[in-house]
């Protein structure tokens, strides 16, 4: 009886950690679409004096230097964060591997 029960628990779990993963994973790739456009937009203005910057509805021209020192730091934050899901990733990963070890 006792077999069954943790057998039905570790179940439980695995479905939910690999729903956990599932979300992790869709963060993940769009973090990773933002960081990559990031990078495109810091390509693009390189070598530029001036700039438009899209806010809200309205194309505003901008310094370039102002504008490249920003994306670096968006840049920045990004490769932190998809960093910070990566190392969630490997522990869900690491955890469903041993519950299903032990089922």
């Amino acid at each position: 009886m006792e077999n069954k029960k943790d057998a039905k628990q570790k179940a439980q779990e695995i479905q939910i950690l690999e729903q956990n993963l599932h979300n992790i994973l869709l963060q993940k790739q769009a973090f990773q679409m933002e960081l990559s456009e990031t990078q495109s937009a810091k390509k693009e203005i390189e070598g530029s004096k001036e700039v438009f910057k899209i806010v809200g509805q309205l194309m505003i021209k901008s310094n370039a230097e102002k504008v490249s020192e920003d994306l670096i730091n968006k840049e920045r934050l990004l490769s932190l964060r998809v960093g910070s899901i990566e190392k969630q990733e490997l522990e869900i990963t690491n955890i469903l591997e041993e519950l299903k070890k032990e089922m």
